[in-house]
């Protein structure tokens, strides 16, 4: 999909050699202006300077506790989980 929209990845970082979970997640997380995330078919907008940062982690963690994959930064956006219209909208 990346590749078809003829976008550029500025770095790649192996989800399961590199695990960010709870306060690791919450650090990376907390700067960003939006962060949606994508389950199933929806996707949660959520701001972390208004937002609880329980909620934000409960729908961004997976079952181990780490970080869902993929996660995209774009800009101040960060993209978490996958869902083919969040991307389609998302990533230009």
């Amino acid at each position: 999909m990346l590749a078809d929209r003829k976008t550029s990845i500025g770095e790649t970082v192996e989800a399961r050699k590199a695990p960010l979970a709870g306060e690791q997640a919450w650090e990376l997380l907390q700067g960003a202006g939006e962060v949606i995330v994508g389950k199933g078919r929806n996707a949660v907008v959520f701001h972390p300077a208004t937002d609880s940062r329980e909620e934000i982690l409960a729908h961004c963690l997976g079952r181990t506790g780490t970080l869902r994959a993929p996660t995209l930064k774009i800009g101040k956006r960060f993209l978490v989980g996958f869902n083919d219209e969040m991307y389609s909208k998302f990533v230009k």
